[in-house]
């Protein structure tokens, strides 16, 4: 077994999420300490242009103008992650770290998905072994790149020895699925918008980085043509596995609403949305939610009833809602540092499992 740390910055881009997990990239044997770094208000907005920046990409190792700056931003945030979880817990052994980066251009159709974040400079600065660059062998090889936590999925639903088909949803700023069989088969896929469009439209009207705890939607009312509009897009009855980019929706079916009518039409454009999704993938006994979205009563209650069946929250088996996620990319670190395939043909469309990430050494 192997201590190994995980990182994860989402597409919702408000920090860095750290977690320590003691795995063999099979199973878990342990979760350790977490912690959160928040990105400044000033690291967002470099990090806001590097995403309109990204756009016209053709080179995924390219780093014109603000990308250059914001890949510096990223790389030193989590370095500053890892070093303040060491320090404040007794600096414990850690075998890897396993770092996703900053996904800002995903456009697998192209064969192009773009994480920025320097994996060689990070093990240089930490003075350990990175494992990282996990998504673009896949996308290369014709598979989606996302989502890639389905295999963790697999692991802590086994661990938690729940019976039936069971659904994990994560809620960042694009929300995904895995749905684990009662076989222990694998079907994954994103399903739409998680909190990328509800933030950007709150963040655009008041200022806040996000609508915290469902205010806002929870005081609004879903406009049912605004929100029709929106479920129309193709994506929606493409069949799994299949991914998307954080900006692949707009924001023009809202534009004309009151902020509280805005960010519950888009609440419902989640909850609606990840739901079919649910039904697409086979259906589920349960729908276990994690992610920032798990935050949002709003977002659950809709959720609950827009798919039928019980919804619950990672926190109530005893999971982090919050650091999922990155200890998804510690347990992949492990398999990628092992050998054994990151993705399946069932998650991301990929021809065969398909290992992947770099390995950094310091």
């Amino acid at each position: 077994m192997l201590n190994v740390i995980g990182l994860m910055s989402g597409t919702s881009m408000d920090g860095v999420d750290a977690a320590i997990l003691v795995t063999d990239g099979e199973r878990v044997a342990g979760q350790g300490p977490r912690l959160f770094r928040p990105y400044g208000e000033a690291e967002r907005k470099v990090l806001r242009q590097a995403l309109a920046e990204a756009r016209t990409l053709t080179d995924r190792a390219a780093r014109p103008g603000p990308l250059a700056e914001a890949e510096r931003i990223v790389t030193d945030a989590h370095a500053k992650a890892v070093e303040k979880l060491l320090a404040e817990n007794g600096n414990p052994t850690v075998d890897l770290v396993g770092f996703h980066g900053q996904t800002v251009f995903h456009a697998p159709e192209r064969r192009l998905t773009v994480q920025i974040g320097d994996g060689r400079a990070l093990a240089r600065r930490l003075g350990r072994r990175v494992a990282y660059d996990f998504r673009a062998a896949d996308v290369a090889a014709g598979g989606q790149g996302a989502p890639f936590v389905p295999a963790y999925h697999r692991a802590v639903v086994a661990a938690a020895g729940l019976a039936g088909d069971t659904v994990v949803v994560n809620i960042g700023g694009v929300a995904n699925i895995t749905r684990v069989g009662a076989d222990g088969s694998l079907r994954a896929g994103d399903t739409g918008p998680g909190n990328a469009l509800i933030d950007d439209f709150v963040h655009a009207r008041t200022g806040a980085a996000m609508d915290k705890g469902g205010r806002h939607a929870g005081e609004g009312r879903v406009e049912e043509a605004a929100l029709a509009v929106l479920l129309a897009h193709p994506f929606f009855d493409a069949p799994f596995p299949k991914s998307l980019d954080r900006d692949a929706f707009s924001l023009r079916p809202v534009a004309g609403l009151a902020v509280a009518d805005g960010a519950a039409t888009l609440a419902a454009f989640t909850a609606r949305s990840v739901a079919k999704g649910v039904h697409l993938a086979g259906g589920a006994d349960r729908i276990i939610v994690a992610g920032g979205g798990a935050h949002n009563p709003v977002i659950l209650e809709m959720l609950a009833e827009a798919a039928g069946v019980p919804v619950t929250t990672a926190t109530d088996l005893g999971w982090s809602v919050d650091f999922l996620e990155a200890e998804a990319f510690a347990f992949l670190a492990a398999r990628s540092l092992a050998g054994l395939p990151l993705s399946y043909p069932e998650t991301t469309g990929v021809p065969r499992p398909m290992p992947g990430g770099l390995i950094a050494d310091p």
